[in-house]
């Protein structure tokens, strides 16, 4: 069996991710550029957030190790920045400089590693 160590690392840094909006939401959100105190409706996104990204990461992550084709969950992690830019693009106006360049430039980063790992071809087992 082959390891898809792109897969593990992408999953790795999603799953990551996630945790780290779970187990401390306004601490991660600080992280991605917003230095204000979060109300209760921005803790709920957050972790709402974290959930997803700690599942779909894990998810990659398992595919990876276990030599399954990872393209999908490279697509649903590629997906979920492309929800986050959007979301981002319309509030893009009211966003201090750094969560410009933070959130939505790691959601472009993201649907670009999303796509490549997509296409790339299947990674399975040998």
């Amino acid at each position: 069996m082959t390891l898809d160590r792109a897969a593990l690392l992408a999953g790795g840094i999603r799953l990551a991710s996630g945790v780290s909006f779970l187990v401390a939401p306004e601490r991660a959100n600080r992280w991605w550029g917003d230095h204000s105190e979060p109300d209760p409706t921005t803790r709920l996104l957050l972790r709402s957030m974290g959930y997803r990204d700690a599942l779909i990461g894990g998810l990659l992550v398992t595919a990876a190790v276990r030599g399954r084709d990872t393209g999908g969950w490279f697509l649903a992690s590629g997906g979920a920045d492309a929800a986050d830019l959007l979301g981002g693009i319309s509030v893009h106006d009211e966003m201090s400089r750094s969560q410009q360049l933070i959130g939505l430039g790691g959601a472009v980063v993201g649907i670009g590693v999303g796509l490549w790992g997509a296409t790339r071809g299947r990674r399975s087992a040998v």
